[in-house]
């Protein structure tokens, strides 16, 4: 179906998109090729939400060299959208183009959307195909993906280990437990999430910053907090600089001082309260979906990691173990009952081992929830391509 130069400047088209990593959201990553006679005449990726998505990019990039668009094949990550966001439609414009094919890797999942653009561009004459490379196109916008057809981020939880599993000794000291390869490793995947999350055990022990400072970014993820009692203080590095969103279970009058001092300084505190008064944890992802969140970062202690992990609300572990021993009294990754049998244990699957540095990284899934059935998209800027 597909021709090896198919797949060249599909990946091309790929690499393209990747470049809008730390960019796009919440949009996707979308990468876009032109083709003619053989010869590539335009590229373009999707910018900073409310700019040119990637074929428009690629058209303006196209015509900059003084090519007749006319006959061109567009190879694109992402179905062309078909819908006026803050941007025209794609589908359009490539009508507008007379292209006259169209190779995309992929239907867009917004279930408002999906084949809209396709069937947009065969209805005007457009050789269209899709599912070129499709799985390199949703690794790449997982987190678009799953907000889409989940109404919630693709979740995943960093831990640095040791090899028995130990996250810090009985003291709580814990820096560094890994390199300096495998922590700069650590704020690359923070880089590409919407926002990194963390609880108010992790606040109090370390204060940490919960930014990206190891590798180069165009922008900061959102920061998000878990404290159901607002015991944050007011002077915790959390709260410094950009906006950090707090969730908080039930408050009454005697929390009103705590939250107007948060609020001096700039943090945005949600109520969202489960029967036992703590923080409803997948509301709470519903309500980050909401509001534009694909990817969402964890990095916590073994308390709300467990919490997170028992009602089901991570994705994937990023785990870095690292080449030592703590021993058994010292501090565990996650908080979690054992199971009754082995038959019963959660079960996850590799999805990559790689050596960073001196240390090991692994990637580890969780089986995912069937998607609802009418899922009803969530209204963000751009919400889909």
């Amino acid at each position: 179906m597909f021709s090896q130069t198919d797949f060249v400047h599909m990946e091309r088209a790929l690499a393209l998109a990747a470049r809008g990593m730390y960019t796009t959201d919440p949009n996707p990553r979308v990468g876009c090729v032109l083709v003619k006679n053989g010869e590539v005449i335009g590229e373009g990726y999707t910018q900073p939400a409310g700019q040119d998505h990637a074929e428009i990019r690629a058209l303006k990039d196209a015509r900059s060299r003084g090519h007749d668009l006319r006959g061109a094949t567009a190879y694109v990550t992402l179905e062309p959208c078909s819908h006026f966001g803050r941007t025209p439609p794609c589908a359009n414009a490539l009508i507008d183009a007379q292209v006259e094919r169209v190779i995309a890797a992929m239907e867009d999942p917004n279930p408002q959307v999906s084949g809209r653009g396709l069937s947009i561009l065969r209805d005007a004459g457009i050789e269209v195909r899709c599912g070129l490379l499709e799985h390199e196109a949703r690794e790449l916008n997982i987190g678009f993906v799953s907000r889409m057809t989940r109404g919630r981020p693709w979740v995943r939880m960093k831990v640095a280990a040791s090899l028995d599993g130990r996250t810090g000794l009985p003291s709580g000291e814990s820096q560094w437990i890994t390199g300096e390869a495998a922590r700069a490793d650590g704020h690359a995947w923070r880089a590409r999430a919407s926002a990194i999350l963390t609880g108010i055990g992790t606040v109090k022990e370390d204060d940490p910053r919960m930014t990206v400072r190891a590798v180069d970014t165009p922008r900061q993820p959102k920061r998000v907090l878990i404290d159901s009692q607002l015991d944050v203080p007011p002077e915790a590095q959390i709260l410094v600089g950009a906006p950090t969103l707090i969730f908080c279970g039930n408050l009454d009058e005697r929390h009103t001082e705590r939250a107007e001092a948060l609020r001096a300084r700039g943090a945005e505190i949600v109520q969202m309260a489960n029967a036992n008064g703590k923080v409803d944890l997948p509301a709470m992802l519903k309500a980050l979906g909401e509001r534009g969140v694909n990817e969402l970062h964890v990095e916590a202690g073994y308390k709300l990691n467990g919490s997170l992990l028992r009602e089901g609300c991570v994705d994937e572990l990023l785990i870095y173990l690292a080449p030592s021993l703590l021993g058994m009294d010292s501090m565990s990754m996650f908080n979690l009952v054992a199971p009754s049998s082995l038959a019963a244990r959660t079960q996850l699957r590799f999805h990559g081992v790689d050596r960073i540095g001196e240390d090991v990284r692994i990637l580890a899934r969780f089986e995912p929830p069937a998607a609802a059935d009418t899922p009803e998209a969530p209204e963000a800027p751009d919400a889909s391509h």
